[in-house]
């Protein structure tokens, strides 16, 4: 407890966006969030005063860090599970906890958790030789989907393969069949320990080479029923694995069917939207779910909210604050959110929010403001 405020200490583990959006929404909660920052300029680090220096996989600066915590939760999913249960045992209160988190840190035990829950997901098996790679591939058929059991995100660690041979060596795998799917949906719910669920929206989600540029709320054209079962899936899901905080489920939509592809479980780049969108925003939300806070209204603030990535562009041109004024004038209606972070092509450097009754002109207001800062024109 913060003896100056009489408030409960939040401790993020991670330093990057996400922490930095937390501990903006901890300040209106009155509360200023504790990180564990890897670089003194992550971008958290630069703005939030309590920031400790340490990685994820050094146990004595977790137990340092997390000392005088009130609860300790996560900006992502790569601290070890010993080491989550170590802090457990030196009395510290972590959610999610180790035995929830791992689901979404290897995908093999998610599948397969998944796959005992009757949860509908793509076929899949894991593999561990080019004969089991060769036997699944034509089982499902060809081109297939390698996944690194463990680590990847934005694309990294996923391949799509047209012959055993083209898989990756020395990494474990698992293999999916390439779904024919017409579009991915996500679905964002926070449960509280005392078993509280509130649920967002469903939204559409576009990806280009496997890194998300556009979120749409609420996804056009799904239709009620659609919706409510997404929903209901990841309620279900986040009950059954026990997850404290906040679950992102993403999913395949086939037109005849939803099947989960993957869980996170801490606030997710498809619920940034609900920062100016939503009725509570999913980083405060994930504050109160985490102390056990009754959950926030989740629903839209307007009929229409398109957020889109701002990726780092080439090198050179007008700098990032000349981008800015002129973005501002072009597209003056448009919320802008940057993270602090050194611009490398291709890197999520920020994400800008629209909001409106037209889904066309939300959606292009989004992709005029991210364009300005990303290529300067």
């Amino acid at each position: 407890m913060d003896t100056r405020t009489g408030l409960p200490v939040v401790g993020m583990i991670g330093g990057g966006q996400l922490a930095r959006m937390t501990h903006q929404a901890a300040i209106a909660l009155g509360q200023s969030l504790r990180v564990l920052a890897a670089n003194p300029d992550d971008g958290a680090a630069l703005v939030a005063a309590d920031t400790s220096i340490g990685t994820h996989t050094d146990l004595d600066a977790l137990l340092a860090f997390a000392k005088d915590c009130d609860v300790v939760t996560f900006d992502h999913e790569h601290v070890p599970g010993d080491h989550i249960r170590a802090l457990v045992a030196a009395g510290a209160v972590v959610r999610p906890g180790a035995d929830a988190l791992l689901h979404a840190q290897d995908k093999r035990v998610m599948r397969q958790r998944l796959g005992e829950l009757g949860v509908p997901v793509p076929r899949w098996a894991p593999v561990r030789s080019t004969e089991e790679l060769a036997a699944f591939g034509a089982q499902v058929g060809w081109p297939v989907v390698v996944k690194a059991e463990r680590g990847g995100y934005d694309g990294r660690g996923v391949w799509v393969i047209g012959s055993p041979g083209e898989a990756p060596a020395g990494v474990e795998l698992i293999a999916e069949e390439k779904v024919p799917l017409v579009r991915e949906l996500a679905a964002v719910v926070a449960r509280s320990p005392f078993g509280q669920v509130a649920v967002y929206p469903v939204v559409e989600t576009v990806q280009r080479n496997g890194i998300c540029v556009e979120v749409i709320a609420p996804a056009p054209g799904l239709t009620d029923e659609r919706a409510v079962e997404a929903q209901n899936l990841a309620i279900r899901v986040a009950t059954e694995l026990d997850v404290v905080g906040l679950l992102a489920m993403e999913l395949f939509d086939t037109g005849s069917a939803l099947l989960v592809n993957e869980l996170a479980m801490r606030p997710h780049n498809s619920a940034h939207w609900t920062i100016e969108g939503a009725r509570t925003s999913q980083f405060e939300q994930h504050l109160r779910a985490v102390l056990d806070y009754p959950m926030g209204d989740t629903s839209l603030t307007a009929p229409v909210v398109v957020m889109a990535n701002v990726l780092g562009g080439e090198p050179g041109g007008m700098s990032i604050d000349e981008r800015l004024h002129h973005m501002f004038a072009a597209v003056p209606e448009v919320k802008v959110h940057l993270y602090g972070k050194q611009v490398r092509p291709g890197r999520k450097i920020g994400h800008v929010t629209a909001l409106g009754d037209d889904l066309e002109a939300v959606r292009a207001s989004a992709a005029r403001a991210a364009r300005w800062l990303e290529e300067g024109s």
